[in-house]
C-alpha cells in the first residue's frame, strides 16, 4: 500500500471521528442545559422556547451524523473504491479531447455527489424544519429551486471549468497562476451581479415602503458614510420563518436587504441596531478583508495543486490510474475532493477570525445605535430562529462564525453600561 494512501486513510479517519465526536459532545452539552435558561436571557426567553431550541439543535446535529458518514463513504468510493477510474473510463469511450473529457468527468462526479446528498437535504427541510415550524416550502418549490440551482451552476460553472482545464493544458508549469487570476475575476463578477441578476431568481425583492423606518435607516447610513443602491425587503417567509438582514453586492451594486420575517418581528430601534451591526462590517472593511484572505488562500491552494498534479504518488495513493499520463482534470477533481479532509483542523482559525469581526461589528453598533436595542433584537432572533443559547464550547469553536449567545450578549451589556 502506498505511503500516501496510509496518510490519506489516517487523516480521513481522524477527521471523521473528530467531527462525530464534536457532534456527540454538542448534543450532550445542549441536553444537559436544556432545562435551565441562562440567567441573562431568563427575563425574555421562557423555558419552553429554550427547550424547543435545544431539541431543534439536537435534531439537526443528529442528522449531521448521517452527513458526516455519507461524505466519508462517498470519498472512499470515488477514490480508493475506483469510482473516478470507472467514470474516466466511461467518458474515454465517448470523448477524445482532454478538455471535453475532463469537463464530463468533473460535472458527472459533482452531479452524482449532489444526488447522493439530496435525501438528507429533503429530510432536513420537510422533516426537521417542518417539525419545528420553520419550513414554508412545498415539494414543488423544492424541486423548482433545485432545477434553478442546477441550471445556474451549469451556466456559471461550465465556462469557469473550461477556462481552468484549458489553462492547465496550455499554459505550462505556471498554469496555476493564470487559473488563479481567472478565479479572482470570476468571484468579483459574481459579487457584482449577484444582487441584481442571481438573487432575484430565487426570491422577490421589493423596495422598503415604511417611510419612517426608511428615513431612520438613511440617517444612520449617512452618519456611517455608507452609500447603497437601495433598501430592499426579501420574501424570505416563502421558504422559511427564519429572519435575517444583510448587505450584499460590490461597489455601486451594494444594497441592504431585510427579510420580511425580520421586519415583522423587530421594532424600528431594533432594526436600526441590527443594521448598525451590518454597517460595522462595512466600516471595518470585513468583507474586503475576507475576500482578500480568501483569494490568498486560493492562490496557495492552486500552487499546491500545481505541484501535486506532477506527482505520481498523488494519483496512485488515492487509487487513481495514471496510465498513460495523469489527467489534469483528475488532479483538479482529486484535490478539491480531499482538501476538506486535510484542512478540517484549520477550521477553528477561520471561525475565530469571523467571530472577531462579529465583536467589532457589535461594538460599532453600540457606538452608533444602541447596544440595548441590539441585545433585544438578538434575543428575539435567537428565540424566533430557535438558536441554542448553550452550545458546546468546543463545537462552537470549530463551527460557529458568530460568538455564542451568552458571551455576545454579556459583551454588549458591558458596552451598554459604558
Amino acid at each position: 500500500m502506498q505511503t500516501f494512501t496510509l496518510i490519506f486513510l489516517f487523516v480521513l479517519l481522524l477527521t471523521t471521528t473528530t467531527r462525530l465526536w464534536l457532534a456527540i459532545r454538542h448534543i450532550h452539552y445542549v441536553r444537559t442545559h436544556r432545562n435551565q435558561v441562562p440567567v441573562d436571557f431568563s427575563a425574555r426567553i421562557d423555558l419552553p422556547a429554550h427547550q424547543k431550541a435545544a431539541d431543534y439543535t439536537c435534531a439537526k446535529t443528529r442528522l449531521s451524523y448521517s452527513n458526516i458518514l455519507l461524505q466519508a463513504i462517498l470519498l472512499l468510493a470515488f477514490t480508493l473504491g475506483g469510482g473516478l477510474n470507472a467514470l474516466a473510463d466511461f467518458w474515454s469511450s465517448w470523448l477524445d479531447d482532454p478538455v471535453a473529457h475532463g469537463m464530463a468527468l468533473i460535472i458527472s462526479t459533482v452531479l452524482l455527489l449532489s444526488i447522493a446528498e439530496l435525501p438528507l437535504s429533503y429530510y432536513r427541510t420537510f422533516v426537521i424544519e417542518q417539525k419545528y415550524g420553520f419550513n414554508k416550502m412545498t415539494p414543488s418549490m423544492f424541486v423548482t429551486d433545485l432545477a434553478k440551482q442546477l441550471i445556474l451552476s451549469l451556466l456559471l460553472g461550465i465556462p469557469l471549468l473550461f477556462s481552468f482545464l484549458w489553462l492547465m493544458e496550455r499554459m505550462g508549469e505556471n498554469w496555476w497562476l493564470y487559473a488563479w487570476f481567472a478565479w479572482v475575476a470570476f468571484n468579483i463578477l459574481i459579487l457584482a451581479v449577484y444582487p441584481t441578476w442571481i438573487a432575484p431568481l430565487f426570491n422577490k425583492f421589493t423596495p422598503l415602503e415604511d417611510t419612517s423606518l426608511k428615513s431612520r435607516i438613511e440617517q444612520l447610513m449617512n452618519k456611517c458614510g455608507f452609500q447603497s443602491s437601495g433598501l430592499f425587503v426579501m420574501d424570505g417567509s416563502r421558504r422559511s420563518s427564519h429572519g435575517n438582514a444583510y448587505f450584499t453586492g460590490f461597489g455601486k451594486t451594494k444594497r441592504i436587504v431585510f427579510f420580511d420575517t425580520l421586519l415583522s418581528r423587530l421594532n424600528a430601534a431594533e432594526i436600526e441596531a441590527v443594521l448598525a451591526h451590518e454597517l460595522g462590517h462595512f466600516k471595518h472593511h470585513h468583507v474586503i478583508k475576507r475576500i482578500i484572505s480568501s483569494f490568498a488562500m486560493s492562490l496557495l491552494f492552486f500552487w499546491i495543486l500545481g505541484y501535486l498534479m506532477e506527482q505520481g504518488w498523488f494519483y496512485q495513493g488515492l487509487g487513481v490510474s495514471v496510465s498513460p499520463i495523469p489527467s489534469t482534470a483528475m488532479a483538479l477533481l482529486l484535490f478539491f475532493l480531499i482538501m476538506p479532509v486535510f484542512t478540517f483542523f484549520l477550521q477553528p482559525l477561520s471561525s475565530l477570525y469571523s467571530r472577531k469581526h462579529e465583536f467589532e461589528a457589535d461594538k460599532y453598533a453600540a457606538q452608533n445605535a444602541s447596544a440595548t436595542d441590539l441585545i433585544h433584537a438578538l434575543v428575539k432572533l435567537y428565540q424566533d430562529n430557535a438558536a441554542t443559547l448553550t452550545p458546546d464550547p468546543l463545537h462552537s469553536a470549530f463551527y460557529d462564525s458568530h460568538p455564542p449567545a451568552t458571551i455576545r450578549v454579556a459583551q454588549l451589556q458591558r458596552w451598554a453600561l459604558r
